[in-house]
């Protein structure tokens, strides 16, 4: 089975939830690519307009993972948090972030290419866009997203 072949089965894999259950790079065999070969999917645990390419899993067991998250110019990630520690790295465009249980994009931070968020277990945060924006996100499994209001789940509409 190639290599590209792997990927984009497990990009739709990753289409079901974001904890994509598998991955194309595995801890077995060393993994080198191009950003202009990755295959993007929707997230639907995510708004709409969200796409991932997952490097390396799987998210939904306690080991390391790596995905990449794109996200439209004017975007918006509401209220939510993670089970476990979140590690972005901003590639391209501008990843605005702040803290809390409710939006508010005057009290974010603006990170460029190369900034760096960590992100505590359980920490309650959102983030917006206002042009195209590629982040790369790892951490240890097993992942998952909570919104802080419910209504705010997209795989709940």
């Amino acid at each position: 089975m190639t290599q590209r072949f792997e990927s984009r089965r497990y990009a739709a894999a990753a289409i079901l939830a974001f904890a994509a259950p598998l991955s194309w790079a595995q801890a077995s065999h060393p993994m080198m690519g191009d950003p202009d070969k990755l295959n993007w999917a929707a997230v639907p645990s995510l708004p709409k307009g969200a796409q991932i390419a997952v490097l390396e899993g799987p998210m939904s067991e306690a080991v390391p993972f790596t995905v990449r998250l794109k996200f439209p110019a004017n975007y918006r990630i509401p209220p939510h948090w993670h089970p476990a520690v979140e590690r972005v790295t901003v590639l391209s465009g501008t990843f605005n972030m702040g803290t809390g249980d409710s939006f508010d994009s005057s009290k974010t931070q603006a990170l460029n290419a190369g900034g760096i968020a960590i992100m505590p277990a359980q920490s309650r945060h959102f983030a917006w866009t206002a042009s195209e924006t590629v982040v790369q996100l790892h951490g240890t499994g097993p992942w998952g997203i909570t919104y802080v209001n419910p209504a705010d789940d997209p795989r709940a509409k």
